[in-house]
């Protein structure tokens, strides 16, 4: 069933937040599954925006390490194809679009840009619960009925969504993946809060009885889905494969740290015989 642009915009005008504002999403319109393969988005702000962020980091060079760099640039490319991509146009129909278009973001971009960013000095006091905070209540905040309505009503604030979202999460991934050795426990506990935190937004989601996101009213039916499936399969996407890549964040740097002591344990005993 192809949904038109008009239609859309009827039930725009319908929501309780716009008050008679009908719907301007920034992806565009909603798209049908024929024409989702050539709905890419070449907002020519945007590209420039992403080569002149590769630019800048070729330029400043911020890391002298190979592997860094790779992960920075593998990181910009998700990002960019997370936003460029038809992905873009697909969310505007789907929540469990928009949630996967975050899921990469935030949880596959912003970890590999973190570690391609220089280790800090010095940290800040209390720099991991801050960042985690910052995360915390972004993704809170965006998923939340009435902010993340107002994303379809105004790009400036479609794009406020994810430089805050995106920034929150480049900032908590590079403050716990470059811990100190002596600061690697809290960096633990604050990832471990972290990934309860988005399972318990994603169960909420999930096990809403009724639909909560009014762009979505109509839309997902194209895809074979009503609002209600739709909504729970995006829900479920944020709380179990996000949950995995949280407990691999969690396990990953704890072997790391248990195999580089007993790697020195031997070296000990020998200097102390």
């Amino acid at each position: 069933m192809a949904i038109s642009y008009e239609f859309c915009k009827f039930v725009g005008a319908m929501n309780p937040y716009s008050d008679g504002i009908s719907i301007a999403p920034y992806c565009g319109s909603p798209p049908t599954v024929e024409s989702l393969a050539g709905r890419w988005n070449l907002d020519p702000v945007l590209l420039a925006a992403l080569v002149g962020i590769a630019f800048l980091y070729v330029w400043l060079k911020p890391s002298h390490s190979r592997r860094a760099a790779w992960a920075f640039g593998i990181g910009w490319a998700i990002t960019s194809l997370a936003l460029i991509s038809p992905l873009c146009a697909l969310s505007v129909s789907l929540f469990t679009a928009r949630v996967g278009q975050h899921m990469l973001l935030t949880l596959v971009a912003a970890p590999l840009v973190g570690l391609g960013l220089p280790a800090a000095s010095r940290r800040m006091p209390g720099q991991e619960l801050w960042a985690t905070s910052a995360f915390a209540a972004a993704l809170w905040v965006w998923h939340s009925p009435g902010p993340y309505d107002e994303t379809f009503l105004s790009p400036l604030i479609y794009w406020m969504m994810h430089v805050t979202t995106l920034g929150a999460a480049i900032l908590f991934w590079w403050t716990v993946l470059r811990a100190p050795a002596d600061r690697l426990g809290l960096s633990i506990a604050v990832t471990l809060a972290t990934g309860l935190q988005m399972a318990l937004l994603g169960a909420v989601i999930t096990w809403a009885r009724v639909p909560l996101y009014w762009p979505h009213s109509v839309t997902p039916y194209e895809w074979g889905l009503t609002p209600l499936q739709d909504q729970q399969l995006g829900g479920a996407l944020m709380w179990v494969p996000g949950g995995f890549i949280f407990l691999f964040a969690i396990v990953a740097p704890l072997a790391l740290a248990l195999r580089r002591g007993a790697d020195r344990t031997p070296v000990s005993a020998l200097r102390g015989a």
